[in-house]
């Protein structure tokens, strides 16, 4: 019995010694790099957060910008331009008189801010050419159409040219209306005869009307276009006290221009009226900011269809 003991004891060490000996051992599972479990899963999150990003931008970001209208000052102006065939007097040099006054009209605007202003023009009759505006390009262009003889009425219609800018006056809020009144003549025709009756028309609805003559003393040349009589002479035609008396029954005043220097600093001076203030008004602006996710989100779905076809590609 001991030795049957002991035989069997040497029989299972030489098997177990064989065993070894083989390798006879339960292989382990091998482990993922992090490199591999990265490429896995990279594909996945990178849809997820692209999708992520493109719900974010159906949703319109958008962000409030604030701020403030500052307090604005501005008038109501009508510029009121004699357009009649005088007009082509040669005594405003290097200008006719309707050039000069188109000159100086534009340099005055071209000071002016945040005033609203319009242009009438008369002759035989009186137009609005342009309605109040701030748009002053328009203004300019308007100013730069007038033309002699444009109403295709022969004569100088004062009255009806005062009462034409009241009319586009007299519903303005402005606290300060203003007429410039511009002409080298007397009131002739038109419907309105009586010029006392077409200032306090304009005093009623608190509309000042400050009066240029623009004449020079004595005679002056007309051009004429006809090669046989190249000029005419006409005299001095200016009304001057019916055209103070309109700037005194309406608080305006009245300014004599006898050449270009003359009506420049006449324009500066009226340049010096008072101004209506505006209160200061705030606003909030919006503006889109959905590019800011949408852009990220198209591009990393491009990146991830272009390395799916190529870098994360695998044999099946």
């Amino acid at each position: 019995m001991p030795l049957a003991g002991v035989l069997a004891g040497l029989a299972w060490a030489q098997r177990h010694r064989r065993l070894h000996s083989a390798g006879v051992t339960a292989p382990l599972p091998p482990r993922d790099s992090l490199r591999s479990r990265l490429f896995r899963y990279l594909p996945f999150w990178g849809r997820v957060l692209a999708i992520s990003l493109i719900i974010l931008a159906l949703a319109r970001p958008q962000k409030a910008s604030r701020g403030e209208v500052p307090p604005a000052e501005g008038i109501d102006i009508m510029l009121t331009i004699d357009t009649s065939l005088s007009m082509a007097a040669m005594d405003f040099a290097p200008y006719n008189r309707l050039d000069a006054a188109k000159s100086a009209a534009t340099d005055f605007v071209k000071k002016r801010a945040n005033d609203r202003i319009g242009v009438t023009v008369f002759g035989g009759l009186a137009m609005l050419t342009c309605p109040l505006t701030l748009d002053y390009q328009s203004v300019f262009d308007l100013i730069d159409s007038i033309s002699m003889g444009m109403t295709r009425a022969d004569g100088t219609a004062v009255g009806d040219a005062i009462v034409t800018s009241v009319n586009h006056l007299k519903d303005s809020k402005a606290k300060s209306k203003v007429i410039i009144l511009l002409t080298d003549g007397r009131s002739n025709v038109g419907l309105v005869t009586d010029m006392a009756l077409a200032a306090r028309t304009a005093a009623a609805y608190d509309i000042k009307v400050y009066t240029i003559g623009t004449a020079g003393k004595g005679q002056a040349q007309v051009p004429t276009g006809d090669p046989a009589q190249p000029v005419v002479y006409i005299d001095e035609d200016l009304d001057e006290p019916t055209l103070r008396e309109i700037a005194a029954l309406t608080g305006g005043e009245f300014y004599r221009a006898k050449n270009y220097l003359e009506l420049e600093k006449i324009y500066s001076r009226i340049n010096a009226l008072e101004t209506t203030r505006f209160e200061a008004k705030s606003y909030t602006d919006y503006s889109d900011k959905y590019e800011y996710f949408l852009v990220p989100a198209l591009l990393l779905l491009a990146l991830l269809f272009l390395l799916e076809r190529t870098y994360f590609r695998t044999v099946p």
